[in-house]
């Protein structure tokens, strides 16, 4: 009886998933994700969550990313599978991933998850969604401390943009484009709650939605104090319908950020704190002006 016992506690132990106890989380569309104890071989097919990954101390885990993951540069020499719809499935499956991590905007989670896979979708639009996004990927990967410590520097560095900003600069209406289209953020998006947190006002109302395609009239309309663009936009702006009135580009309160910089103010993620200081730079540049 005593042999027969031991034997069981043995193989009680060597059962897999019993020195890790399952995981379960709820994503973005309601699918509860569940895992045997944490990823450990993870394809991520968004930036920022392949950023949330690695900030997570779990970069080594990733097996491929999709074409636009290029931070940190540890991550560019993986294999690249293409992005939201436009990806290698086959180059996914192959891979044998105990999980992807996919947008929310992304019509291949279904078409993963009935190839067996373990499907992820997660996507932060507003700063509390941040947050939220990280601690989510941080229970799959096992790794909810580290998602506790990447958050207080976040806010630390975010309390130190906020510090950055001029008293003449409070007060300013901002208009950050994200795309051609234009596309702006709102502020109902997480852009719109830096301003917020640094003191400035966004021009586009939240009733429009986090990130809304605009009438460039629009823009015209709203006569901001400030535009912020992508440093490959700005030569244009003055070619645009009436854009030209704009007193904005008149007196040249234009901030035309660099492709990097830039590249980081649309990613909401880990990085969001650098984000912060961009816009900062942004309102004290005009605020000199004052």
């Amino acid at each position: 009886m005593g042999r027969l016992i031991r034997l069981a506690l043995l193989a009680w132990l060597l059962t897999p998933g019993w020195a890790q106890a399952a995981i379960s989380v709820r994503d973005d569309q309601g699918a509860m994700v569940q895992l045997q104890g944490p990823a450990q071989r993870v394809v991520s097919l968004l930036p920022s969550l392949t950023e949330s990954v690695c900030v997570l101390q779990a970069c080594e885990r990733l097996v491929a990313v999709d074409r636009w993951s290029d931070w940190p540069a540890s991550v560019q020499r993986l294999p690249r599978l293409g992005s939201l719809d436009a990806v290698n499935v086959e180059a996914v499956v192959a891979l044998k991933p105990d999980l992807v991590l996919v947008s929310p905007a992304s019509r291949l989670a279904e078409r993963l998850r009935g190839l067996g896979l373990t499907v992820a979708e997660f996507e932060a639009n507003t700063f509390e969604d941040v947050p939220r996004v990280l601690r989510a990927v941080a229970v799959l990967l096992g790794r909810e401390a580290r998602a506790t410590e990447v958050w207080k520097g976040v806010q630390a560095r975010l309390l130190e943009a906020q510090r950055k900003v001029p008293e003449a600069a409070r007060g300013l209406r901002v208009y950050v484009e994200v795309g051609p289209g234009p596309y702006a953020a709102g502020q109902a998006s997480y852009v719109g709650s830096l301003l917020v947190l640094l003191g400035a006002d966004n021009v586009i109302p939240r009733e429009l939605g986090p990130f809304p395609k605009l009438n460039p009239e629009f823009v015209v309309r709203a006569q901001p104090d400030l535009i912020v663009v992508g440093e490959s936009s700005n030569a244009t702006l003055a070619q645009r319908p009436g854009w030209s009135r704009m007193r904005a580009l008149q007196e040249g309160r234009v901030c035309a950020v660099p492709g990097a910089a830039f590249t980081v103010l649309m990613r909401p993620g880990p990085r969001l704190g650098e984000a912060a200081e961009t816009l900062a730079r942004c309102l004290a540049q005009v605020g000199a002006r004052r």
